[in-house]
C-alpha cells in the first residue's frame, strides 16, 4: 500500500471514540517509548506465494499494547520473512493506554489493528466503518484471580464478593457476569493494574489477564492465585482480531487476504519456535523478560488460546456468524447493545476457514 497520511479530519471524527481495547489486554511489561517494528524492504530470494517480492506493498499493523507474547504471531511473521514471502512490508506500531487504535486505523495512520469482538459490535452502533477479518485468539485471554484458601472454585462463588475491576469491564464483560451469575455493582472496588490491592486483602478477587497478573502474584506475592478464564464459563467474543477499513475490503480483498494469510502462518511458526519473534518483542519493548515471554506462550497454549474450536480444524484465525450471534444476543440481553444493531456488519468469514493444511502448506 503506498505510503499514508493521517486524514485530519477522519482523525478528528473518531478521536472522541475510546473503545477501550487497549484497557481490556493490559499486560505484562510496558516499555519505556512507544517503538514500531518493520519487516526489512531487501529483496528476498524466495518466491512470494501471491506476488513478487520486488514490489513489496507497505502496510502497517497497530497492536492493542505494548509487545509481549499474545502479539508473538505478528512479530514471527517479520523476523521469519513470511510477511516479504506474501508480498508485504509490515510496520508494526504499538498500542499503549493512551493509543486510540480505531482513531488511527480510521485516520488512515494504521491499516490494520488488533481488535476485540465486543469493541466491531460497538463500532457498529457508532457508524465506524471497519470490520473484523479474523480472529487470532479463539479465547480471550481475560480472567478473575481470587486467593486459593478463600472457597472459590468458579465464578457462581464470587456472587456478593469484592472484585477489583476497570472501568472498561462496564462496557465489556461485567454486565455479562450480572446477567449469568447475579454480580452486583456493589461487588465492584477500583482496579488501578498494581498487585498491591489483592495482596493485601484475601478477601478480594480480581480482575487480570492470563498470560500476566498470575506470573506478577507468584513473584511478588510468593503464591499462585486461583484462575478462572472467563472463556472457560461462557465469555465468548473473539480476541485478538484483525480489523481494516471497510474501503479495504473492498478495494483491495486481496491484499487483505495476503496479510491475514501471512499472520497466521507467523502464528504456526510462533508456536513450533518463538525465538525469533521474541527478539523482535524484547526490541520494541525492552521492559519484556524472558519468563514473562515463556509464560505468555506456554499459557496460550494450555488453555487453548489460540488453536481450540473452529481453529483445530479450520486454521488459525477462525470465525463462525453463530459464536458472534450468540456473543451478540448475550450482550443485548445485558443491556449492552441496542437488539436492533446489525451485528453481522462487525465481521466478514471471507478471509478465514480455510484449513489446517492450507495455511501450513501455503
Amino acid at each position: 500500500m503506498s505510503d499514508l497520511h493521517l486524514n485530519r479530519r477522519k482523525f478528528l471524527q473518531y478521536g472522541s471514540l475510546t473503545l477501550g481495547t487497549g484497557v481490556l489486554a493490559a499486560c505484562g511489561s510496558s516499555p519505556t517509548s512507544n517503538t514500531s517494528t518493520t519487516a526489512s524492504p531487501a529483496a528476498n530470494s524466495a518466491a512470494s506465494p501471491l506476488t513478487s517480492p520486488a514490489a513489496l506493498d507497505k502496510i502497517t499493523y497497530g497492536t492493542n499494547w505494548y509487545a509481549q507474547a499474545e502479539h508473538g504471531g505478528f512479530y514471527q511473521a517479520i523476523a521469519k520473512d513470511i510477511y516479504k514471502d506474501y508480498g508485504l512490508e509490515v510496520t508494526i506500531r504499538m498500542g499503549g493506554p493512551q493509543v486510540n487504535g480505531t482513531q488511527l486505523l480510521m485516520g488512515g495512520a494504521i491499516d490494520f489493528f488488533m481488535g476485540y469482538g465486543s469493541e466491531a459490535i460497538r463500532a457498529v452502533e457508532e457508524g465506524i466503518p471497519k470490520i473484523t477479518v479474523a480472529s487470532m485468539f479463539q479465547k480471550d485471554p481475560q480472567i478473575i484471580l481470587a486467593h486459593p484458601d478463600q472457597g472459590v472454585t468458579t465464578l457462581a462463588d464470587l456472587k456478593g464478593k469484592p472484585i477489583l475491576v476497570s472501568a472498561s469491564a462496564n462496557s465489556t464483560f461485567w454486565p455479562w457476569l450480572m446477567a449469568k451469575y447475579g454480580f452486583t455493582d456493589d461487588q465492584k472496588r477500583p482496579y488501578n493494574f498494581t498487585m498491591g490491592p489483592f495482596l493485601a486483602d484475601k478477601t478480594v478477587a480480581q480482575q487480570g489477564y492470563l498470560s500476566s497478573e498470575p506470573l506478577k502474584i507468584r513473584k511478588e506475592g510468593g503464591f499462585d492465585p486461583l484462575v478462572i478464564l472467563l472463556a472457560d464459563s461462557g465469555w465468548t467474543p473473539y480476541s485478538t482480531t484483525i480489523e481494516t477499513r471497510k474501503e479495504i475490503v473492498d478495494t483491495k480483498p486481496e491484499l487483505v487476504q495476503r496479510f491475514v494469510d501471512a499472520s497466521i502462518k507467523g502464528w504456526y511458526s510462533y508456536f513450533e519456535d518463538p525465538a525469533a519473534g521474541n527478539e523482535l518483542i524484547k526490541k520494541d519493548n525492552p521492559e519484556m523478560s524472558d519468563d514473562q515471554l515463556a509464560y505468555g506462550l506456554s499459557k496460550m497454549k494450555e488453555y487453548g488460546i489460540v488453536i481450540s474450536g473452529d481453529a483445530e480444524t479450520k486454521g488459525i484465525g477462525a470465525m463462525n456468524e453463530a459464536r458472534w450471534k450468540e456473543f451478540f444476543d448475550s450482550m443485548a440481553a445485558a443491556g449492552v447493545f441496542k437488539t436492533t444493531t446489525n451485528y453481522k456488519d462487525a465481521f466478514t468469514l471471507n478471509f478465514v476457514n480455510k484449513g489446517v493444511d492450507y495455511y501450513k502448506k501455503a
